[in-house]
């Protein structure tokens, strides 16, 4: 173990913090991070617009909550489109305005120039008459992300090396206003900008289509590869590994961030349309139904702590297990700690990654529906799986899962355990002597 520990010190410890401090996947986490009141509104409503059917039923509560739903069901669809349905929209500005808080500079008009390319490249024209415009939303969710995302560095990257070099700056006297110094400033800037997104928008325009339904067209099989059994298995492992030598998941966020969050965006949107979701690895499976109570899946193990016979473990047990019914995790890493400590490192691998495989492989044939809502980071995995699926068998799948975790863990534990017990024994001898 001290080998791989040097290794991974001198190999990939490096190459992680540099993923973790790269401004762009910097950029992209923190917006990720950054639109959580957006994407908990938008759930909220499809979680209310997702009443179960009260044919047969005279519970009251359920015959009003289906009639409300009836009654507004347009304002219920609209609040999801308009919010979880449209992430790519507040992706792109949120990594516009990172990246400018990177560089230090106002971000109004960046944000402003990426808004215009956006909505110039992913909203495609239906009709645009005098009195009657129509435009194909479609691409604002999940599926226009990736664009949205490299919208938001083009213009934020080009528009600062244009400003750093002065490209077509108009001096102004300096008795003019600052503002409208830098309005002229941006100028010529933000001119070659807005033309090149046009130019784009003019390309694929001529083949009858928009960029981002060109791209999730022809490089659909690398989407699914991204929802495939072996990648939640090995993303998972992953991030587990980097976990348990010290480098925190926040380093895998800007990658795995819009996979897991554009695939739910999807899912909302075909909920809301009334089809078949067709996505299994998103952030409320991760969150749910893969990381029980944070990375390692520590919940299982809080709970075995309660009944260790170290004073130690107990202790830690006592105050690790509710911040890990929550989804917090370090309590218990850093108390036991399992961090770096080769006892728990199968165990802290291996739970989390079993968790995914049998998530996925339940959804995959059906036995338990597939998520379509994310309520909170830190909602108990047996609510927040039912609340995701509107599935009762979710429930029992977290169960389950925490069981297995628990009898995965049980050998490591036991045999860390008689450390404990043997050091605690030492301890008492000394102080007796």
């Amino acid at each position: 173990m001290g080998g791989i520990t040097a290794y991974l010190e001198r190999r990939v410890l490096p190459i992680a913090n540099k993923m973790s401090t790269q401004r762009h996947l910097h950029a992209i986490r923190d917006a990720f991070i950054s639109i959580v009141p957006i994407t908990l509104f938008g759930g909220i409503a499809t979680i209310i617009g997702s009443a179960p059917s009260p044919e047969g039923s005279t519970n009251p509560l359920l015959l009003g909550w289906s009639h409300f739903v009836e009654s507004n069901s347009l304002l219920l669809t609209w609040a999801n489109t308009m919010t979880l349905g449209a992430m790519s929209v507040y992706i792109c500005i949120g990594v516009t305005y990172f990246l400018c808080k990177h560089y230090k500079t106002d971000a109004f008009i960046p944000i402003v120039l990426s808004m215009a390319g956006f909505l110039l490249i992913c909203v495609g024209p239906d009709k645009l008459g005098w009195d009657v415009k129509t435009a194909n939303i479609l691409y604002l969710d999940g599926k226009g992300l990736l664009v949205g995302i490299f919208i938001a560095i083009f213009a934020v990257e080009s528009y600062q090396w244009m400003r750093d070099r002065n490209v077509g700056r108009i001096s102004l006297p300096p008795s003019v206003p600052v503002s409208l110094s830098e309005a002229f400033a941006s100028l010529v800037p933000g001119l070659i900008i807005l033309f090149v997104h046009t130019i784009v928008f003019g390309i694929f325009n001529m083949i009858d289509t928009i960029l981002p339904a060109f791209i999730y067209t022809h490089l659909s099989p690398m989407f699914n590869a991204t929802d495939s059994l072996a990648f939640s298995a090995m993303a998972t492992l992953l991030v587990q590994f980097f976990w348990f030598f010290g480098i925190h998941d926040a380093a895998l966020a800007g990658v795995l961030g819009p996979i897991r969050d554009g695939g739910l965006s999807i899912n909302a949107a075909a909920h809301a349309a009334g089809q078949s979701l067709p996505n299994i690895f998103t952030t409320p499976f991760w969150v749910y139904f893969v990381a029980i109570g944070g990375c390692g899946s520590v919940l299982a193990l809080a709970i075995l702590l309660l009944r260790s016979k170290s004073k130690q473990l107990r202790t830690i047990g006592r105050v690790g297990l509710v911040p890990a019914v929550f989804n917090i995790s370090e309590p218990i890493i850093f108390g036991v700690p399992l961090m770096m400590n080769p006892i728990f490192f199968i165990p802290f691998l291996l739970t989390s990654t079993v968790n995914a495989i049998v998530a996925y492989l339940c959804m995959m044939i059906g036995l338990v529906n597939k998520t379509f809502a994310l309520l909170s980071w830190n909602m108990p995995g047996i609510i927040g799986a039912y609340l995701s699926t509107f599935d009762v068998k979710a429930i029992l799948l977290v169960a389950a899962l925490i069981i297995v975790d628990m009898v995965i863990y049980f050998p490591f534990f036991k045999a860390y355990e008689r450390e404990c017990l043997e050091q605690e024994g030492n301890d008492v001898k000394l102080e007796e002597g």
